[in-house]
């Protein structure tokens, strides 16, 4: 009867969290053996989490380095160090959207952030407005699998699973990824006869390496400094923090401080010295200070209105996760999850041929639900099978974010669809054209990833 209600509910039109919560409070009324109250219960201690609290400071942080200018320091960087070669603002696009998931943590933002400079670059360079959105889609779902990642907040949450387990598990995939979208790149500029958009140049080529070395050495020579050497950390990193800057401030870098953010974070986890929530903290303290006092493209009337959006975007996400907690419980309870369970492992006790159906059904939900909701629905269904198959959920986790991130590409409900059908002014028809020879790359990279697990695992088990 729950499913039954909740789908009548979905196909009035009625918004997946309306509908998740109503479908609760409707069933309760109509068997009588719970207290109506139970649903504002369950709302209130599903959001009540301190995991929980990293979703609104990962949106703000996300929000303060789009609003700081910082997307067009991340677009020069790439375009130096990839401009020049063959369909090279192509590459540019992949390169920043790698640069910047580290900071964004979801895919609508790189979307709707670089989107907006990439489209314009390249269609100025003479680029077909179907190119540039088709890899602008399919860059931006690297903004989820690349650390920090709001989808694994949620799943870390909703699974009981170490949210810096999963920021970890995302960093190898996140590069396998973005190096099969550059194959693919290179492939139209081969097929098409494109050249470099920028000439080589030494000078510029070697400063965007040494931004790239500087940003691996960082946290490479502290941690010698700290484990090698003896030095104490608290102190030998604010040390570290002073000479980036003044580095910075010498030879005027282009974007090694915005590039250090998922490196802090990252870095900051895994020695234990924030939690992943705390993190989410750090990355809005680091923003600040960059946007506010550094580079100073933040004014305070701007960082108030960030704050305002982000309050809204924390809303609704939040007021999904409530919803889906309430839901989640009355299906666990109902014994839907374990009906579900049993009729999957009737059919099949094969942990490649679940993972196979588990995939087909995520692409499917994924074209009609935003990620949060997805995540939320979805979780408590699977879990129990992934746990009985011994699926990793670190691992089955990546798999999932993967799945809905495609689905944002897709019609009816993909998001990610729409924004770049309004940055570039294309019906939503042409866009879904122009992105169909991307899921290429996106497909295959989930092929890899779904089976097998140790390019996925091998960072979370060297720290956790």
């Amino acid at each position: 009867m729950l499913k039954i209600i909740f789908l009548v509910l979905m196909s009035g039109g009625i918004p997946v969290a309306m509908a998740m919560a109503g479908s609760a409070l409707l069933y309760i009324w109509w068997t009588g053996n719970l207290p109506a109250f139970v649903v504002i219960h369950r709302m209130v201690s599903g959001i009540d989490s301190f995991p929980l609290l990293a979703v609104p400071f990962f949106i703000l942080a996300g929000n303060l380095m789009n609003n700081a200018g910082i997307t067009n320091r991340i677009y020069n960087y790439a375009l130096a160090l990839v401009g020049w070669m063959k369909g090279g603002l192509g590459h540019v696009n992949v390169v920043g959207s790698v640069v910047f998931a580290g900071m964004s943590g979801t895919a609508i933002a790189d979307a709707a952030g670089l989107g907006t400079i990439e489209i314009k670059a390249m269609t100025d360079h003479g680029y077909s407005k179907e190119f540039a959105v088709g890899v602008t889609a399919a860059s931006a779902t690297l903004g989820p699998i690349i650390p920090p990642s709001l989808p694994f907040v949620i799943y870390g949450m909703m699974a009981n699973v170490s949210v810096g387990a999963l920021f970890l598990a995302g960093i190898l995939p996140g590069i396998m990824m973005a190096g099969l979208m550059m194959l693919t790149v290179a492939y139209f500029a081969h097929k098409n006869g494109w050249g470099a958009d920028i000439k080589f140049e030494w000078p510029r080529v070697i400063k965007a390496l040494v931004e790239t070395l500087v940003v691996a050495g960082w946290p490479l020579v502290l941690w010698l400094l700290i484990t090698k050497a003896g030095f104490q950390p608290q102190i030998t990193v604010f040390a570290g923090v002073l000479v980036l800057f003044a580095a910075d401030k010498f030879f005027k870098f282009q974007a090694v401080l915005p590039i250090m953010t998922p490196v802090l974070l990252i870095g900051g986890m895994t020695t234990g010295i924030f939690t992943p929530t705390e993190g989410a903290i750090a990355a809005c303290l680091w923003a600040m200070v960059l946007g506010l006092a550094w580079y100073r493209t933040l004014n305070w009337k701007m960082f108030v209105k960030v704050c305002l959006d982000t309050v809204e975007t924390t809303a609704t996400v939040l007021f999904i996760v409530a919803a889906a907690s309430i839901f989640g419980w009355m299906l666990t309870a109902t014994g839907v999850t374990a009906a579900i369970s049993q009729w999957v492992l009737g059919f099949t006790k094969e942990p490649w041929v679940f993972l196979l159906l588990a995939n087909a059904l995520m692409l499917f939900v994924g074209c009609f639900l935003e990620p949060t909701a997805a995540i939320t629905i979805l979780v408590p269904i699977l879990m129990p099978i992934v746990q009985q198959l011994g699926i990793d959920p670190v691992h089955f986790g990546l798999v999932m974010v993967l799945n809905l991130m495609i689905g944002l590409l897709h019609p009816p409900m993909g998001m990610v669809l729409f924004v770049l059908a309004r940055v570039a002014k294309l019906s939503v028809e042409r866009t879904t054209m122009a992105i169909l020879p991307w899921l290429v790359p996106l497909l295959g990279s989930l092929a890899i990833i779904t089976y097998f697990p140790k390019l996925v695992l091998w960072l979370p088990k060297m720290f956790y």
